[in-house]
C-alpha cells in the first residue's frame, strides 16, 4: 500500500481548508511581550496540515482499521491467552459508581468498590486454593517479583540468608529468570525430559541448601500437565524451599485443579489473560498474588480486609514487604475480572477450561499432519509445533508466521519455548468457534503445501499487508520514529 491508497494527513492537506472554529476569547487581553519570554513566542505559522473534519475522521478511522485485535480476528498467541473480552465487563467498568471515584477518597465513601475487591480476593482464593490474596501487583511479571520478594523475606525472617537460588525449567517464561534476578536471586535451570516435563533426576541434582524456590507453571509452557507435581513439591519442601506457581496457564485447569492443592506456596494470576481483561498494547494488566498461610504475613501492605462489617485497608503489618504499587492495584482490570467471574460462576469457569483444552487438542491433531509435534501426547490449553520439516526445505518458522498475515491471521508465538527448534506455540482459547479453528487450520495446511511446491512465495511473505517484509536488522538499529514529509 502506498500514499495514494491511504494518504496521510499531510497528503490530504489543501491550503485554506479547515475543520474547526474557535470561540471568541472570554479572558482579558494580555501583553505577549510582557507575559511570555520571546523565545517561547512563535513568529511563523505552525507547519500543520490543513484538512476538513471529514478528512480527519477518515484518517484516524483508517488508522484504527489497520490495527489487529481480538475483536477483529483470531489471536492464537501461545502463552498469552488472548481470549475475547466480554463487553459486559466494559459496561460494568464504566458504571459511574466505579469510574468516577477517586483513589484519595476516604474508605467510608467507597465501601462498594472495596466490597467488590474483597469479593474478588475471596474468589481468587477459592480458585487457587491459597490462604490469602493481594490485588496490588500491576501485572504478571510484577506479581512474580512480589511473590519472590515475599519468599525472600520469609527465608530472611528465619535466619536463612544463604538461600540465593531460584530454580527455573528450561521451558519457562522469560519473565521467570528475569524476576528472580531483579529480586536478588540467581536463576538455576532444571532440564525438561523426553516427555516435555521437568526431569525429576535433574531437579534433585540442582536442589540444595541454597534453593529458595522453584518457579513453575502447570500445565507448563509446552502445554503439558506436570503429572509429578506432588513429587516436585516434596523435593523442594524437604530441602527447605518454596514452590511458586506462575499463573499464566491457569486457563487450562480452572475448576479442575488448584495450585494450593498441588503444594504451591505462592501464586500470581494474570487477570488480563485468564479473566478476560483487555490484553496487549502495553497494559494495563493485573497480577494478584496469592500465598499460603505461612507467607501471608509478608503480603504487600495495605491489605484489604473486613472488620466489624466494614471494609478497611490494614496497614499494621510489621512483616510486610511494603507497598509494591500506588493505591490498590489496577482497579478497572480487577473490576472486569470480577464481572467475568460472577457472570460465569463456578461451572462456567470449569467449562471455559474444558473448551480451551478441547480446542487446543483438536487443532494440534489436525496440524500434526504437516508440522512436527515434538511431544506427541494430549495437551492442555496450548501446544507447540516445530517447523523443522519446513526448515529442511528452506522455509523457517518466521516465514510461516509472515505468510499467515496474508491469510488475515495474527501469527502464533514463534521461537518459544527455547527448547523446541523452530517452535510455533498455539493457544486457541475457549472463546473461538470450530469454524474459526477450521479456517485457521486450513490456512496453516495450505502454507505447508506452499512450502513444498512454491517456497519462494512463503519466504517473501507477507504480500498483501500495508507494510511488506522489512529489513528487521535495519528497523531495529535505525528505526523511523516520526513522520517525515
Amino acid at each position: 500500500m502506498n500514499k495514494k491508497d491511504f494518504p496521510l494527513m499531510f497528503e490530504r492537506s489543501k491550503e485554506g481548508r479547515t475543520s474547526y472554529s474557535l470561540p471568541e476569547l472570554d479572558i482579558p487581553d494580555f501583553d505577549l511581550d510582557a507575559d511570555i519570554e520571546s523565545n517561547y513566542i512563535r513568529t511563523t505559522p505552525a507547519d500543520l496540515p490543513e484538512v476538513s473534519e471529514l478528512d480527519i475522521m477518515r484518517h484516524y478511522t483508517g488508522l484504527s482499521n489497520r490495527n489487529y485485535g481480538v475483536d477483529s480476528g483470531f489471536y492464537p498467541l501461545g502463552s498469552c491467552t488472548m481470549k475475547y473480552n466480554p463487553k459486559m465487563n466494559e459496561d460494568v467498568a464504566r458504571f459511574d459508581g466505579f469510574s468516577h471515584i477517586h483513589p484519595y477518597q476516604g474508605t467510608e465513601s467507597v465501601q462498594g468498590a472495596m466490597e467488590m475487591m474483597y469479593d474478588l480476593q475471596s474468589s481468587l482464593k477459592e480458585i487457587t486454593g491459597m490462604h490469602e490474596v493481594s490485588l496490588q501487583s500491576a501485572a504478571g511479571a510484577h506479581g512474580e517479583w512480589t511473590a519472590l520478594m515475599m519468599i525472600r523475606a520469609f527465608h530472611e525472617a528465619n535466619g536463612d540468608m544463604n538461600r540465593t537460588n531460584i530454580i527455573v525449567p528450561d521451558s519457562a517464561h522469560g519473565t521467570n529468570p528475569a524476576s528472580a534476578t531483579v529480586a536478588g536471586f540467581k536463576a538455576i535451570t532444571v532440564k525438561t525430559n523426553e516427555k516435555g516435563l521437568v526431569d525429576l533426576d535433574d531437579l534433585k541434582r540442582v536442589v540444595d541448601e541454597k534453593t529458595a524456590a522453584l518457579m513453575l507453571t502447570n500445565p507448563n509452557t509446552l502445554g503439558l500437565f506436570e503429572t509429578e507435581i506432588i513429587e516436585m513439591a516434596e523435593i523442594i519442601h524437604e530441602a527447605g524451599g518454596k514452590l511458586y506457581y506462575d499463573g499464566a496457564n491457569l486457563n487450562a485447569i480452572m475448576g479442575y485443579a488448584r495450585p494450593g492443592d498441588m503444594g504451591f506456596d505462592a501464586v500470581h494470576l494474570n487477570l488480563h489473560k485468564t479473566f478476560t481483561g483487555p490484553h496487549g498494547g502495553g497494559g494495563p494488566g493485573s497480577g494478584p498474588v496469592g500465598v499460603s498461610e505461612e507467607l501471608a504475613a509478608y503480603l504487600p501492605k495495605p491489605l484489604l480486609t473486613k472488620k466489624d462489617e466494614k471494609y478497611v485497608f490494614e496497614y499494621d503489618r510489621p512483616s510486610s514487604i511494603g507497598r509494591v504499587k500506588p493505591y490498590y492495584g489496577n482497579f478497572g482490570i480487577n473490576l472486569r475480572a470480577y464481572t467475568y467471574i460472577r457472570t460465569m460462576g463456578a461451572e462456567g469457569l470449569k467449562k471455559a477450561s474444558e473448551y480451551a483444552v478441547l480446542n487446543a487438542n483438536y487443532m494440534m491433531r489436525k496440524l500434526q499432519k504437516e508440522y512436527d509435534l515434538p511431544y506427541d501426547q494430549h495437551c492442555k490449553h496450548e501446544f507447540v509445533l516445530s517447523g523443522k520439516r519446513q526448515k529442511k526445505l528452506g522455509v523457517r518458522t518466521l516465514d510461516i508466521a509472515k505468510r499467515l498475515l496474508d491469510f488475515g491471521y495474527h501469527p502464533p508465538t514463534i521461537y518459544f519455548p527455547l527448547n523446541v527448534e523452530e517452535a510455533m506455540m498455539v493457544e486457541p482459547t475457549e472463546t473461538e468457534s470450530k469454524e474459526t479453528l477450521d479456517a485457521f487450520i486450513d490456512s496453516m495446511l495450505a502454507i505447508a503445501k506452499e512450502v513444498e511446491n512454491n517456497p519462494e512465495r512463503v519466504q517473501e511473505a507477507p504480500h498483501n499487508t500495508i507494510v511488506n517484509r522489512m529489513d528487521e536488522t535495519l528497523a531495529a538499529r535505525k528505526p523511523v520514529l516520526r513522520y517525515q514529509k
